[in-house]
């Protein structure tokens, strides 16, 4: 039987394991350990979420006033992309669909066909929540399908540092174990190559059954130890490096994530409840370091609170994410650029996929290959989805002339094609992006369909703008009645701290 579960690595990774394994496996008779040293820093995977991150919460039990009050957490209704097809022009990625169907066709396709009618507005104007993003508005959804609140979605940004602490005492409230010191060596069975052991400084020895290889880029159980192969993106992506500082809080506190482009990557700019955090994501092939630190300082909307904090990081992931006894889960498994926020999604979704594969009295290969199967079916279309927001641009210079013109996976060449004709868009094996994620982005980047979806000739055009009508003015009305986003958060709060 697996009794023995060792994390190997905190952080955000180690900890979300950790606290699910706690609550799911923690009264079974199986024990977990985590593996941690402070003397070895942590890489925070980024402080921006997606919508799915609602769902690993709740499946905790976490109260959500509490979890704000705590990881200084603010809403987030999706992500503001600034200059990314040429300077002064923007998109909104919204969290949620875009509008409602009409006689079951989509309501993008409708706009295509009246987009050159002023009345139409953009294609953010049929979204609840790019509406109350511009309104710098907020409130959960509502439970009514008829009510266009109904369609709002959201994530949330957040201390990820703090999110790991407020975990851990979550993990170790039920039953799991930390031991702090560093690995020396790795024990392996002599037979099967499985792994046995970790060795720890001080000359201890810590047995397991199952490891969670939570340690960060290095992959010390999964890529150093087993070697599994590292599948590199980066002709795809070439950002390779990033500069992170965080500012103070200014106002307003808007409810969604800032991209913007630069000279050779993009800045991120994400508002919490006592900082604002600050990145640049760049290729060291087409600006230095010092530059790139430069101009991350030079745009701070606010008085930078700490130093520059620079990493390295080269975009792909493993070929397989569980070899043997060892399941890697976060940056040990793979790492994409924090572009669409996923880091913290892919955690998720590796845990959540190896709680509905845990093997019992052994580790069959049949639930390593679905695991492996569901992983690679996560990250690939996601390295699509961001591939997407450089190959499509009109700004100047090497870096951008570069994105331009590579190659790209004959899956995106496909999604692109398919959109260039008539604006269609399908999803294919659960990938995470659904198809009101890639319209705006397409459209956003300026790929504009050359014909809409014929079925939008069988309605009459005074109809088809009657309803347009009616679905950007409910949205903009229903904005209007919500609170403040800073006011929604400072109430959540408040509950908190009362309780």
């Amino acid at each position: 039987m697996i009794r023995r579960i060792v994390v190997v690595g905190g952080g955000t990774a180690g900890w979300m394991t950790a606290a699910a394994l706690a609550r799911f496996l923690g009264n079974s008779g199986r024990r977990i350990i985590l593996i941690e040293s402070e003397a070895i820093g942590t890489v925070g995977v980024g402080e921006g979420t997606i919508p799915p991150i609602q769902e690993f919460n709740q499946q905790l039990g976490i109260d959500e006033a509490q979890f704000l009050r705590e990881t200084k957490a603010t809403y987030k209704l999706g992500i503001d992309f600034v200059g990314w097809t040429a300077d002064g022009e923007r998109y909104f990625h919204q969290f949620g669909p875009i509008g409602r169907t009409l006689n079951g066709v989509s309501l993008h396709q409708l706009w295509l066909k009246h987009r050159n009618d002023p009345s139409a507005g953009t294609i953010d104007h049929y979204s609840m929540s790019a509406v109350a993003a511009a309104n710098n508005r907020f409130s959960h959804p509502a439970a009514d399908p008829a009510d266009p609140l109904s369609q709002i979605n959201f994530a949330y940004h957040f201390d990820a540092g703090a999110y790991g602490q407020f975990l851990r005492r979550y993990a170790e409230a039920k039953g799991a174990e930390r031991i702090e010191g560093r690995i020396t060596s790795v024990e392996r069975n002599g037979e099967t190559g499985a792994v046995e052991a970790v060795l720890m400084e001080g000359d201890r020895r810590v047995r397991g059954d199952l490891f969670i290889d939570c340690s960060g880029f290095r992959s010390l159980l999964l890529g150093d130890t087993l070697g599994v192969p590292f599948e590199d993106w980066s002709h795809w992506l070439p950002c390779d490096r990033a500069i992170a500082v965080p500012s103070e809080r200014t106002e307003p506190l808007l409810p969604f994530t800032r991209s913007t482009a630069h000279a050779a990557g993009w800045q991120w700019r994400i508002p919490l409840q006592h900082r604002t955090g600050n990145g640049h994501v760049y290729s060291s092939a087409h600006i230095s370091d010092d530059e790139a630190e430069a101009t991350l300082l030079r745009t701070l909307d606010g008085q930078a609170i700490a130093s520059p904090n620079r990493l390295k990081f080269t975009a792909g992931r493993r070929s397989r994410a569980w070899e043997s006894n060892v399941v890697a889960i976060g940056l040990s498994s793979g790492f994409l650029e924090p572009l669409e926020s996923t880091s913290i999604h892919l955690i998720q979704h590796g845990i959540q996929k190896l709680l509905s594969l845990f093997p019992g009295a052994q580790i069959g290969q049949a639930e390593r290959d679905e695991y492996n199967r569901h992983m690679v079916n996560s990250y690939d279309p996601i390295r699509d989805f961001l591939i997407l927001h450089y190959t499509a641009n009109r700004r100047p210079g090497p870096f951008w002339e570069h994105a331009r013109n590579m190659e790209l996976p004959d899956t995106l060449k496909h999604k692109i094609e398919l959109f260039r004709e008539r604006g269609r868009v399908f999803r294919y094996n659960d990938e995470l992006f659904d198809i009101g994620s890639w319209i705006p982005v397409m459209l956003g980047q300026g790929i504009i369909p050359a014909e809409y979806d014929p079925l939008v000739d069988g309605m009459p055009d005074a109809q088809v703008r009657r309803a347009m009508a009616d679905l950007r003015s409910g949205y903009e009305r229903t904005a209007q009645k919500l609170p403040l986003a800073s006011d929604f958060i400072n109430r959540k709060v408040s509950e908190a701290a009362a309780a």
